[in-house]
């Protein structure tokens, strides 16, 4: 990841978010070229505290969402807080901010306002669940949006009852839909010369992502049961305990499966009535997995992978997070990019000309003020009058 232009540059973003979706949203755009300023409140981004482990005063959390970003303290809530807000979007193509809906226009520059003054801006709003509805305005949760949608309720075994799935996948998720977004818009901006309003909640990109059961439940009205690692669509596709570990093996068709069984050396499997064709597996799944487990028993689990990945077979080893970031594929991919004391997992968007890069560690707390400032038009006495009022902070105030 070298310090070049990226296929966003000349885009400027003003990025009023906290926590996860809009962090890890803006930090697409940045790490593509956008220059995404972090308009931080006087308490900083929560997640600076969301630790140990921390990196001076800033834990990890914020640390892995906020590269390539310049920071700067200001109080929004105060009408000179707006007043710079409003001098910054004067040049940026996108504003996008979390507040609970309904914030903005308290303050006097609602949607409606900003549509008047900067026509031309992209506005993106990242909520829990909209404005309206029974629970428009509410704060959302990734983990209540998970128990709320499904997502708990078809994660997990029967032993285990539903789980939460182990990292923030819909605000993640809802990181990934807003910028989309924003790409959409401004591809349309470029025809119309327009810019627009866009919302993306919490709740609806949490339905938006539970396929295939939101499918299956349209067409046969049963929800999905607890089956642990098993998929309700495809067998084999779990995981199986391999003599020195556990492997995932995966089987999208029945050319796959005989191929399966014939490179495990039961060809005769692969057309056994029972196995045949995937619907046939999933009637006798329980069979087919304990003839499974009794082939695989024998078998260490990192060599069977590779051996079955090479024969064009879907198979991996269940691994942890320090074997994953330091295999040779990662390396090899430079998957994992460092800068000074950062070090974090690249951009998976791979141009071959505008490539992403790893411009700037994550900023600490209005780190960039005087900088950014100077850039709108502020001078020296301007910024300092700006500190001493309390509209610019520099300093957390906890």
């Amino acid at each position: 990841m070298t310090s070049q232009p990226g296929a966003m540059a000349g885009l400027r973003v003003i990025d009023l978010t906290r926590v996860l979706g809009g962090p890890y949203c803006t930090q697409i755009l940045a790490d593509h070229g956008a220059d995404v300023v972090k308009v931080e409140p006087p308490a900083g981004d929560e997640t600076r505290d969301w630790g140990p482990p921390f990196h001076d005063d800033d834990a990890a959390y914020f640390i892995g969402t906020n590269r390539n970003k310049r920071s700067i303290g200001l109080d929004l809530a105060s009408d000179g807080g707006r007043a710079v807000l409003m001098k910054m979007l004067e040049t940026a193509d996108v504003l996008i901010e979390n507040f609970k809906p309904g914030t903005l226009d308290k303050w006097g520059i609602g949607n409606d306002f900003l549509r008047a003054k900067f026509p031309a801006l992209i506005h993106c709003r990242i909520s829990g669940f909209g404005a309206d509805g029974p629970h428009g305005g509410h704060p959302g949760y990734d983990a209540i949006i998970q128990s709320m949608v499904g997502l708990m309720a078809s994660t997990g075994s029967p032993e285990s009852g539903p789980t939460r799935i182990g990292v923030a996948l819909v605000d993640m998720s809802t990181g990934l839909y807003a910028a989309t977004g924003i790409l959409m818009a401004l591809a349309e901006r470029a025809r119309s010369g327009k810019g627009q309003f866009l919302e993306t909640t919490l709740y609806e990109v949490g339905l938006a992502i539970m396929h295939p059961h939101t499918a299956n439940y349209f067409m046969h009205g049963k929800p999905p049961a607890l089956t642990g690692n098993e998929h309700p669509n495809l067998v084999p596709y779990a995981v199986f305990p391999a003599r020195d570990g556990n492997i995932f093996m995966g089987v999208g068709n029945d050319g796959t499966f005989r191929k399966l069984m014939k490179e495990l050396g039961r060809p005769e499997l692969g057309t056994d009535p029972r196995f045949a064709r995937n619907r046939d597996r999933i009637a006798h799944r329980d069979e087919l997995r304990a003839v499974l487990v009794d082939i695989l028993k024998d078998l260490d689990a990192e060599p069977l992978c590779r051996r079955l990945l090479a024969a064009g077979l879907p198979a991996g080893p269940v691994q942890s997070i320090d074997k994953a970031l330091s295999n040779e594929h990662t390396k090899s991919r430079g998957d994992v990019i460092e800068k000074d004391w950062y070090k974090g997992v690249a951009s998976p968007i791979r141009f071959d000309r505008t490539k992403a890069s790893l411009r700037r560690v994550p900023p600490k707390f209005s780190q960039h003020t005087d900088e950014v400032l100077g850039e709108f038009g502020y001078s020296a006495k301007e910024i300092a009058d700006l500190r001493a009022s309390g509209v610019v902070v520099g300093e957390r105030k906890r």
